[in-house]
């Protein structure tokens, strides 16, 4: 099984979301819904029409059973204003052009991860890695471990600074500067 890693160069994740939203407004959708949800992706291609027309999305996740309550913020409900105004409310949001009213799978989602994060050069990307950019930047954005890991459904807070890449990043830093001072 392949590690995924969350997007942590800023510049690179504008990018592929400009990107995509040039290129084709579902996948465009797909990865902002991603981002801004921290939603796994069997989650995401369940989501109708109908459930993106408030300020939540209530679900019972497909993993856990929990049931959920997602707040859609202000950039998210933009993107999704456009794109949902000319669909019927039972549709699903990320729907397949193959057979009717069917959402892609899960490996046409990671194929549009894949080809996208191949052209603006990034690597180790998968699915999963929207959720963990999710965890990366709003942990460097509010340092509340507790939050994102009652939002992850982590036992123990190093567990969600390792899913979200900190722990990576504090290892890169001390072999980045190994021996510097020693002299």
């Amino acid at each position: 099984m392949n590690i995924v890693q969350p997007i942590r160069d800023y510049e690179k994740l504008e990018e592929l979301k400009r990107r995509l939203k040039q290129k084709n407004d579902r996948d465009y959708i797909l990865v902002m819904i991603g981002l801004y949800t921290a939603l796994r992706i069997s989650d995401i291609l369940r989501i109708r029409v109908e459930d993106v027309k408030k300020d939540y999305i209530t679900m019972r996740e497909k993993k856990t059973s929990k049931f959920r309550r997602i707040y859609l913020n202000a950039d998210l409900k933009k993107a999704l204003k456009d794109y949902i105004q000319d669909k019927e409310p039972h549709e699903y949001l990320i729907r397949s052009r193959e057979g009717t009213n069917k959402p892609i799978t899960r490996v046409r989602a990671y194929g549009v991860l894949k080809d996208i994060a191949e052209e603006v050069g990034l690597e180790s990307i998968g699915t999963h890695s929207l959720r963990k950019t999710f965890g990366y930047w709003a942990y460097k954005d509010t340092k509340d471990v507790a939050a994102l890991q009652k939002l992850f459904n982590h036992s123990y807070p190093e567990e969600t600074l390792r899913y979200i890449g900190i722990e990576q990043d504090g290892v890169d830093l001390l072999l980045k500067n190994a021996y510097r001072n020693a002299r």
